[in-house]
């Protein structure tokens, strides 16, 4: 199979399209011919030498992909060959085959293409564990998502609107702004502009933000904090403005608050297995119905992986970049 390996850390041109040995579906699993990858931030550290993959999972980069079933490994049942699904990984989904235990595998939703649902298993498990599961977003509350234009973004602020929640988002840009009001966004703040506690303090009559999905990590700690809510739950899911912060508890003591740091790739089979399960029972049918869809950015070749992570870390999109390949459908000509 063709697959993007990483050459050496460094920049996107290390990405490197390689001739790997095609994976086998061992006990558990299913044999996934990959229709498209998602990419996700956290390849583009991977690829720099900064996340490396968990023991036991493809060296090559991608969390996420879609495609159709190829072969069952033993003890699997409930699919079948040349079913169309996408799949959470815990790496190599930039390839045109993939391995995937079958608890982290998921119907394409009706309604959407099997290319198209490869933006869905990363950032619906990402934010239904952490907003819902793990924050317990309630109708009527504030949520505040850091960075509301991206593929996690775009995703919190539509399935917190379907709660009853209001929604509260960042960004560094009017259209990128405009694009998370057309999803259901109420409280818009260009980053670059303004500071988004005053903002969002002066939108809920000084109440604040009830949960704050951040991505930003140390940089915006102390503002997450002082926007927070009594009783307010800060989730932290990414490092982009650093690792390190002073964290002030008494500013946690005094509105009773929270602040957790949650990661999706690292956790067991297990975890990730019950967190699909319930994604499928919550999120799936809020995307067939269609009142929640993904929102895709741009579809690239495989072979342009390397564009796809510059597009990424340049920031000037708007939800998922997909890579897609060449891999036919079952029973195509």
């Amino acid at each position: 199979m063709r697959a993007i390996t990483v050459r050496e850390p460094g920049g996107p041109d290390v990405l490197t399209l390689t001739e790997l040995p095609d994976p086998v579906a061992g006990p558990g699993e299913v044999l996934v011919d990959v229709a498209a990858a998602g990419v996700n931030r956290a390849d583009l550290s991977q690829r720099e030498g900064h996340y490396p993959p968990p023991p036991g999972a493809p060296e090559h980069p991608g969390l996420e992909v879609s495609g159709w079933i190829s072969a069952l490994g033993s003890g699997v049942s409930g699919w079948s060959r040349g079913e169309p699904v996408c799949a959470l990984l815990s790496g190599g989904g930039y390839a045109e085959k993939v391995a995937v235990p079958v608890g982290q595998l998921l119907p394409v939703p009706a309604g959407i293409g099997v290319v198209d649902a490869a933006a869905l298993p990363e950032v619906t498990c990402t934010v239904w564990s952490n907003v819902f599961l793990l924050a317990g977003l309630r109708p009527g509350e504030t949520l505040l998502v850091h960075g509301g234009s991206s593929g996690i973004g775009t995703m919190a602020v539509q399935l917190a609107r379907q709660v009853g929640a209001r929604v509260a988002v960042t960004a560094g840009s009017a259209a990128k702004l405009a694009a998370c009001a057309e999803l259901g966004a109420e409280v818009l703040v260009n980053y670059r502009e303004v500071d988004f506690v005053e903002v969002v303090r002066a939108a809920t009559g000084g109440h604040g933000a009830d949960v704050v999905l951040d991505v930003v990590g140390a940089k915006y700690l102390q503002r997450n904090l002082d926007v927070l809510a009594t009783g307010g739950r800060l989730v932290v899911i990414g490092m982009q403005g650093g690792r390190t912060a002073e964290l002030d508890l008494g500013v946690l003591l005094a509105k009773r608050a929270s602040v957790q740091a949650t990661g999706l790739r690292s956790r067991t089979p297990e975890d990730k297995a019950g967190i699909v399960a319930s994604v499928r029972d919550h999120v799936w049918p809020l995307l067939a119905d269609g009142v929640v869809r993904p929102v895709i950015a741009e579809r690239m070749p495989l072979a342009e992986a390397a564009r796809a992570h510059t597009v990424l870390s340049e920031s000037q999109h708007v939800g998922k970049v997909l890579l897609t390949t060449d891999v036919p459908a079952p029973g195509a000509a």
